[in-house]
């Protein structure tokens, strides 16, 4: 038996309030061909990782360890792990392996694999002290801002940006955002830093208030119709009722994107209503490594931040909990307990 590890395992999924995340001690893994270990710092708490918990999203191993916005330093290497030095800043995220030899690897849509697999689903992710990723699908990242800053770019953001861009948002464009949590918030700063007026449509009074802080020409309801007509909209709202209200706000010719991995039934549209004049209604599947790198190229250059809440790492449960039930705004981040990586150290 190797050394040991505090870590946060779905032990049976059901409603978070019920506790289906249970705290563990863990065997450190071991990184394998082609793998890194990697020191946990922070890991930033998605609504995937609640969808994981509750059920939504149905295990794939029993115990699994969700998390997948992870930052850490580089601990060890595997055999033929040779891109990474010990002590480089690094970050895994939910694209954790694809076979790169289907239509789709080859036509650089590796979202789109049939044998992809998934950071905190298929393997054991970053709500842990160690996490193993395989070296070409970790992101490196620089040493010397702090980690609870980049760990939600490695899920919210890169998500966000591949909606973005699957929203065909012209330049100058309108784009209505519905749902404005941590993918949200982000998207909407690469979109307006990009020349886009913004208009937000959410629930919460917290999610309302940061809209406005980040420069929304329009904040409203979720159900409420912006002034104008809208080019774009991306759906952030795990809920399928609202979908027809994004489509109808849309001018013709206009996209929208949802950018869930889970999303309830869409209601019966009409076609009349919401989908002629050629309104498009477009899906988001993971994202591709490209994305990632595009997204950090533009993060270095744009003014661009995350409203971070930091968490500690024993809190978890109640992180997720409150992104249940809407009590949180912005993007929640857990911090490992313990020495942090310092730029220089090795």
């Amino acid at each position: 038996m190797g050394e040991l590890m505090d870590a946060w395992a779905v032990e049976r999924p059901g409603p978070i309030d019920d506790g289906p995340l249970r705290r563990v001690r863990r065997t450190v893994p071991q990184a394998g061909p082609g793998e890194v270990l990697v020191k946990v710092e922070v890991c930033g708490v998605c609504r995937t990782d609640l969808h994981l918990c509750e059920g939504d999203l149905e295990p794939r191993r029993p115990g699994v360890v969700p998390g997948h916005q992870v930052v850490g330093a580089v601990v060890d290497r595997g055999p033929q792990a040779e891109r990474f030095e010990i002590g480089d800043r690094v970050g895994i995220a939910w694209l954790r392996r694809t076979c790169g030899v289907c239509e789709f690897c080859r036509a650089g849509a590796e979202n789109l694999c049939p044998l992809s697999s998934y950071t905190g689903w298929d393997a054991d992710g970053g709500f842990a002290e160690y996490a193993v990723v395989p070296q070409d699908y970790a992101y490196a990242l620089p040493a010397d801002r702090p980690a609870e800053e980049l760990a939600p770019f490695l899920c919210a953001g890169i998500i966000g940006y591949r909606s973005l861009l699957r929203a065909n948002l012209p330049p100058g464009g309108r784009l209505g955002i519905y749902g404005f949590g941590s993918s949200a918030h982000l998207t909407a700063q690469i979109a307006t830093a990009q020349g886009a007026e913004l208009f937000v449509m959410t629930r919460g009074e917290q999610n309302r208030e940061l809209a406005r802080s980040l420069g929304a020409a329009y904040v409203g309801e979720t159900a409420d119709r912006p002034p104008v007509p809208l080019d774009s909209a991306i759906v952030f709202a795990p809920a399928g009722d609202v979908v027809p209200y994004a489509l109808e706000a849309l001018k013709p010719g206009g996209t929208v994107a949802v950018a869930g991995i889970y999303l309830s039934d869409v209601p019966a549209l009409n076609y009349e209503r919401y989908l002629f004049h050629e309104r498009d209604l477009r899906s988001v599947t993971s994202n591709t490594r490209r994305d990632g790198e595009e997204l950090f190229r533009l993060v270095a250059r744009l003014p661009v931040s995350a409203h971070i809440t930091a968490v500690p790492f024993a809190a978890v449960d109640r992180a997720l909990a409150d992104v249940a039930h809407g009590r949180a705004s912005g993007s929640l981040v857990a911090v490992l307990p313990g020495e942090r990586f310092r730029p220089g150290d090795r």
